[in-house]
């Protein structure tokens, strides 16, 4: 997706159309606001969708997420704590396809019912999401960050 600045005197907002973002902010913005203005987007971006997977994947999985976090991480897509039943997501999972988001909220929520990542573990994915290591692949083929990028 192309990524598009745009100084106005209005609040920062962030508009997406077809293949395209566009970063509205105030003029003299600095790099590091500009990033934390999308960072705080790409959160509400999977706040608003992983409550509605987590609602449906629990009920095909028979396990309860009693709580989900996001936040930036740099070298995981996301993990789980079975103690508390609670999972943890990437911030840049925004930037993926739907089915990528999806594939990770399983994965970790299949932690709930297998802590590692044994042969039983694959075969409860390999039953509930049987495409699972395409979107896998999906994910991990297109790129994650833009923090090279000047904005």
């Amino acid at each position: 997706m192309l990524l598009t600045v745009v100084e106005k005197d209005k609040p920062p907002s962030v508009t997406v159309r077809v293949n395209k973002i566009t970063l509205s902010v105030r003029p003299g913005s600095d790099r590091d606001e500009r990033q934390d203005i999308l960072e705080r987007w790409y959160r509400e971006q999977i706040r608003s969708e992983v409550p509605k997977l987590i609602e449906q994947w629990e009920t095909l999985l028979g396990v309860k997420v009693d709580r989900f976090f996001v936040q930036r991480m740099k070298t995981r897509w996301g993990s789980c704590n079975p103690a508390t039943a609670s999972i943890r997501l990437n911030t840049n999972l925004a930037k993926k396809p739907i089915q990528c988001l999806e594939y990770i909220v399983v994965h970790e929520m299949m932690h709930l019912l297998e802590p590692t990542r044994n042969a039983r573990f694959v075969a409860l994915m390999d039953r509930f999401m049987p495409q699972w290591q395409e979107r896998r692949q999906l994910l991990n083929l297109l790129p994650v960050r833009h923090e090279d990028r000047e904005y």
